[in-house]
């Protein structure tokens, strides 16, 4: 028995294959670079030039030992060898037979090994005969299907008659891993040779019609410049096949998303059915990405998400009267809010407050600080010039490039369903054939509708109830009723001259230094400079103008340090005396009104949206006909009211000593400077009843006189709007005297007193007290009641005895 196992073991140096098995009949090159590798092939050249080749379980090993390589690989000889510059060798060898290892030898000279032939076995004649025409017919398919093995090989195929050496020739052709040919390699049996073959092939052929199935199924929807798509196509249809998706998925992530989101039940099962919709879409279609954009916005919304509110009333008051210099009846209602939500732990309903007044006083910012003493975030939403209904609403799917509306894209940019949105101008939406957007905020700022407010995109409903929402205006009259009638009206009226000083030296001027690089330079602005600048420079409600002179003032110094090389540390001080150096000549003179009464010229106090102003009215008269003409661009409401006004007037001619006829031989011309600026309103009626009064009776009017009123025909003022800011106009111009409406009185009471101090404000109820203020006479108390003698004397005959 020793004797026959002498005479079957053989000794080969060895050389461990990577990533490639050697079948026995294969002639195939090979690059050889480890040094054991090289010497095994040296000892086996001056050897009979046949080694033993076997692959390792682990490419990456690289001096692998017994359990690193397979039991089973090939005898071979050397056909040629050649070594080559970068000290590798190439060496084309020809496999001979299987051989199993029996010994393993690891020298530094190289590895040899010990192996023994593993002969070749045959069960069935007639089984193995089947066998071989099943793989011949098998690999016929094969090479039809796989274009890479030239058709030459079926012929040379077709001629082998030895099982073994069929079997041997095919696999070396075959696409399979390193795991699946060694078993090939090592079935010594024949017959389970061929059908292990047979099994690789049909599998092999089985993926190979997949993937043709794939191709054609990717190229039917693509077109041929898309190689893109084309790429992506085959990747799904790959995934499909394999029936698996990538947990990592876009798709993935959006379920994963919705799983964590705190959504209403109605919103959570539209996304659920829109997410299983683009499943089954191809991604580059246009609905894919139509519903792609829907799902990203409904898991990016802050569905139930909340922030804490601090509702510290100390806090919020420090924060605004650091931001803000007066705005009390805002500051106190902010307050008064926040106590309520400390009483009521934050289940107080979401806060409509509509801040109305002049531009520059501060609406915008002092939403920005109550945000902030809040704790809450912050949203600003620009609705000037909005006039399309789906910009609240939003535009529905069905339209190309689609979105939410303003509402729903500041709450995602919030990250909060409770922040403070500001709806700044709100008066200057305005409509067209798109619809109107005042309409749909009329269900956005109605607290009873707004829990379930709808989005045209979303098409879900959306709790709107814990949002605080602050509107700005400049003219509420611009506000439908409707929508005016859900607001809370703060109204913020123009700043004070000495408010405008505080602002400029607590705020203005320090930020304006700041902002130019003039901290290290020291500017001293005195307050009586700063008076001269607010009212030589300035003719506004708000700060704006103000800030913009501080600028100014900062420019010039920033240029003078610049230019003159000015060492830092040097004070500039701002003096009335230098002041024209860095402003110029002041452009609005102190006193606006005349300096003597004059006949047919009377002061009107107006409101503007940017704040009080007075109106000069002059009235003429000239010989003609009894025309009556106006001018001054004024607007129909001013028309009737000049109108009214003068028919007031006729009706009393004949107590102001004026005959009947005289209208008839005089024409009268009612003129309001500044005719490019159009003008309108009711308030002027006193105004115009006096200046026609003083033109017709030829009786001066008071210089320091201003009035503001609506009259009607039986000579009755009635009340009107905006007081103080008209009667912080007319202290503006050197005013000593105000003429308002009685009805008026108490709004008198809630004006400033730092506005009232130095003006006499007289409340009238009747147009007669207006000219007994207003004219220039010198015993008022007895004007019209002697000339009303007269005139009723003259009616019934009596001449003689009134006189």
């Amino acid at each position: 028995m020793s004797d026959k196992k002498s005479e079957s073991v053989n000794s080969f140096p060895l050389l461990p294959l990577r990533d490639v098995i050697i079948f026995p009949h294969m002639v195939v090159p090979l690059f050889v670079g480890r040094e054991k590798s090289i010497a095994a092939l040296e000892k086996a050249a001056k050897a009979g030039n046949e080694l033993f080749l076997v692959t390792q379980k682990d490419a990456s090993v690289l001096n692998p030992e017994r359990e690193d390589v397979y039991d089973i690989g090939t005898v071979v000889s050397i056909i040629q060898m050649l070594r080559l510059p970068d000290n590798t060798v190439k060496v084309l060898i020809e496999g001979k037979y299987r051989a199993r290892i029996d010994g393993f030898k690891c020298l530094d000279e190289g590895y040899f090994v010990d192996v023994v032939k593993c002969p070749d076995v045959l069960h069935s004649e007639v089984e193995t005969e089947a066998s071989m025409r099943s793989v011949k017919n098998i690999f016929e398919q094969y090479v039809k299907l796989n274009k890479r093995i030239p058709p030459e090989l079926l012929m040379s195929i077709s001629s082998i008659n030895d099982p073994s050496r069929l079997a041997d020739i095919i696999v070396a052709h075959l696409t399979m891993k390193i795991p699946e040919k060694q078993e090939i390699l090592n079935a010594t049996n024949v017959d389970t040779r061929l059908q292990l073959l047979l099994e690789k092939m049909q599998g092999e052929i089985e993926i190979i019609n997949v993937e043709k199935r794939i191709r054609s199924r990717v190229k039917t929807q693509m077109e041929k410049s898309q190689k893109e798509y084309y790429l992506n196509e085959q990747m799904n249809a790959i995934q499909k096949e394999l029936g698996n998706k990538d947990d990592k998925s876009d798709i993935g992530e959006m379920e994963e998303k919705l799983k964590a989101k705190l959504m209403p039940d109605d919103a959570r099962e539209k996304t659920a059915k829109e997410i299983r919709k683009l499943k089954s879409m191809s991604p580059m279609s246009a609905e894919a990405a139509v519903v792609r954009n829907y799902v990203d916005w409904m898991l990016s919304l802050p569905w139930g998400e909340f922030s804490e509110d601090d509702n510290s009333v100390n806090k919020a008051r420090e924060i605004l009267d650091a931001d803000h210099f007066g705005l009390n009846d805002v500051k106190e209602r902010i307050v008064e809010y926040l106590a309520v939500r400390s009483l009521t732990k934050n289940d107080a309903r979401g806060t409509l407050l509509c801040l109305a007044g002049p531009p520059g006083v501060g609406k915008t910012s002092i939403a920005t600080s109550l945000a902030t003493s809040l704790g809450r975030k912050f949203v600003r939403i620009s609705l000037g010039g909005v006039r399309d209904e789906a910009e609240i609403r939003g535009h529905r799917r069905t339209y190309v490039g689609a979105m939410p509306g303003k509402i729903i894209q500041a709450l995602k940019k919030a990250g909060t369903s409770n922040p403070v949105i500001l709806l700044d101008e709100i008066d200057k939406m305005s409509s067209d054939f798109r619809g109107d957007p005042a309409a749909a905020m009329l269900e956005v700022l109605d607290p009873a509708q707004n829990k379930n407010f709808g989005d045209h995109y979303v098409e879900c409903e959306y709790d709107l109830s814990k949002v605080m929402f602050i509107m700005t205006a400049n003219d509420i009259g611009q506000i439908p009723g409707p929508l005016r009638d859900r607001m809370e009206m703060i109204h913020i009226a123009g700043y004070t001259p000495e408010e405008k000083m505080q602002i400029a030296k607590k705020y203005l001027l320090p930020k304006s230094v700041e902002s130019h690089g003039l901290k290290d330079y020291p500017v001293l602005v005195a307050d009586k400079t700063l008076s001269t600048v607010v009212m030589g420079y300035t003719r506004e409600a708000g700060v704006r103008e103000l800030e913009r002179q501080m600028n100014t003032i900062a420019r010039k110094i920033a240029t003078e340090v610049v230019t003159e090389d000015v060492k830092e540390g040097r004070k500039f001080s701002i003096t009335e005396k230098n002041l024209e150096k860095y402003l110029g000549p002041i452009k609005y003179e102190k006193n606006a009104r005349e300096d003597q009464p004059q006949v047919g010229l009377v002061n009107g106090l107006a409101w503007t949206s940017v704040g009080g102003d007075m109106l000069n009215i002059e009235v003429v008269t000239v010989p003609g006909n009894g025309k009556i003409q106006v001018t001054g661009k004024l607007g129909e409401v001013m028309q009737e009211s000049a109108k009214a006004a003068y028919s007031y007037v006729r009706s009393i001619s004949g107590r102001l000593g004026v005959d009947h006829d005289w209208y008839n031989k005089n024409d009268i011309h009612i003129h309001v400077p500044d005719g490019a600026t159009p003008k309108d309103g009711p308030s002027a009626g006193i105004t115009l009843a006096t200046a026609l009064t003083s033109a017709i009776a030829n009786i001066p009017v008071r210089q320091d006189v201003a009035m503001t009123g609506e009259i009607s025909l039986r000579g009755r003022v009635l009340p009107i709007g905006g007081l103080k800011e008209k009667i912080l106009a007319a202290k503006q111009a050197g005013i000593t005297t105000v003429i308002c409406p009685e009805k008026n009185r108490k709004d008198v009471a809630k004006i400033p007193d730092e506005i009232k101090s130095g003006i006499d404000i007289r409340c009238v109820s009747d147009a007669e007290e207006v000219l007994r203020i207003a004219l220039n006479l010198s015993k008022p108390e007895e004007f019209m009641k002697t000339r009303a003698l007269k005139v009723l004397a003259s009616d019934d005959g009596l001449t003689e005895v009134a006189n």
